[in-house]
């Protein structure tokens, strides 16, 4: 599952042909966590409070990459990698 960013020692990743709603994988010291790209809901499992938010205001700051990123996995296409909320 390729790593499309990492910040402040979040990981984002993406799986190819994955289910829908569209998400995104969040690891973050030890717990994991599905998020939404719709609306940054938890899909499932969990994330520290802070945590959290900085990975939903990431999510509304790169929709439309993340969008892409998800049709690329659905197609099975390269993933591109998206800066991370502290610009890396």
């Amino acid at each position: 599952m390729p790593i499309i960013s990492t910040f402040f020692g979040i990981i984002v990743r993406m799986y190819f042909d994955d289910h829908a709603p569209p998400h995104i994988h969040v690891e973050y010291q030890g717990q994991e966590a599905q998020i939404a790209l719709e609306d940054g809901s938890v899909v499932k499992g969990s994330l520290p409070r802070r945590a959290l938010a900085l990975v939903r205001q990431w999510c509304i700051d790169h929709r439309a990459e993340l969008m892409q990123n998800w049709a690329s996995a659905q197609a099975l296409e390269p993933l591109n990698r998206i800066p991370g909320a502290d610009n890396d």
